[in-house]
């Protein structure tokens, strides 16, 4: 596939989720204006090696290096930059590598970056404020914290810049231990401290998908803060959409923030406090990540009952 005369997208992430489904977005737009830079830190691993059989230009850096970055940007007209909390659970070095990348793309003259990015939930609810508990003496929701704590690398740097805002990836249900658990009757339910709220969820990959938009609307989201979500769905709601798609009886347990934090899980603490935040602010948090706008961007946005009919048989039954 030559895609040499197309402006080059370098992809942070490009092995995961959110990464991996922008390059599909550009692949699947063999004849549009972008060709795909996926940036990791292994190029042999097998995924990697599977981008490169597609096409796609893949070239070694890490986000802990600024230099690498930097050599990875260089030529590309745009940039989408992630960082993975859940990979090293530390807010700080989350920050420390988001100001790595938007020095990179100063220092490589990208025309357009997209920071994934989330609340800063202390700007709602302060370190003051013991609704919830403090986390690591500085944050509240630390992988949401550190995210908004940084955008302001990419806004100071001068880099023309979109703040992507996500939402709750559905694909939790699958990977995170967030699906259906199965009581001592053998009974079905999930479990959430969202009360009777809406959650705002998003196929991790139509992340990718929305991303893409942002850049083929070349100026339009520049210096702007876009908010995307695929659904906004009461821990009922999910339950509803989950009983259907399994064919058998799923309900909602909804507990409280104490409760949820206190399940001892790895991060229980951390998804409590987030949990709280989408509960406490739901009519805010839902309200900026408009539905009709997010399909604007990705016209193929699937709804919770979309991406359950393709992975519903890949949630593990607890």
């Amino acid at each position: 596939m030559n895609q040499t005369a197309n402006k080059i997208i370098a992809v942070t992430g490009a092995t995961g989720a959110q990464g991996g489904g922008l390059i599909r977005a550009i692949l699947a737009h063999p004849n549009g204006a972008f060709s795909a830079r996926a940036l990791t830190r292994d190029p042999e691993s097998e995924k990697a090696q599977a981008l490169a059989a597609q096409g796609v230009e893949v070239v070694k850096a890490d986000l802990d290096d600024e230099a690498s970055l930097a050599a990875a940007f260089s030529g590309a007209y745009g940039a989408y930059c992630l960082t993975n909390f859940w990979e090293h659970f530390s807010p700080d070095k989350e920050i420390e590598q988001a100001g790595n990348l938007a020095r990179a793309a100063k220092t490589a003259g990208v025309s357009h970056v997209i920071w994934s990015t989330l609340e800063d939930v202390r700007d709602f609810v302060p370190l003051s404020d013991d609704r919830m508990p403090t986390l690591q003496g500085k944050y509240k929701v630390p992988h949401f914290d550190a995210k908004g704590e940084a955008n302001h690398f990419f806004t100071e740097s001068g880099v023309p810049t979109t703040l992507l805002n996500t939402s709750f990836y559905w694909e939790n249900l699958i990977y995170f231990g967030m699906g259906p658990q199965a009581g001592e009757d053998g009974s079905l339910a999930i479990t959430f401290p969202l009360g009777d709220k809406k959650l705002a969820g998003i196929a991790a990959e139509d992340i990718g998908a929305c991303a893409y938009g942002i850049f083929a609307a070349d100026q339009e989201f520049i210096n702007k803060t876009v908010s995307i979500a695929g659904g906004h769905l009461s821990g009922q709601e999910m339950a509803d959409s989950l009983s259907r798609a399994l064919g058998r009886d799923v309900s909602y347990n909804a507990v409280s923030p104490d409760t949820y934090r206190s399940f001892g899980f790895p991060a229980a603490d951390e998804l409590g406090n987030m949990f709280q935040f989408n509960a406490d602010f739901s009519e805010q948090y839902c309200a900026a990540r408009d539905l009709d706008a997010t399909r604007k961007l990705n016209p193929g946005l699937k709804s919770f009952d979309d991406w359950l009919a393709v992975n519903a048989s890949k949630i593990p039954l607890g």
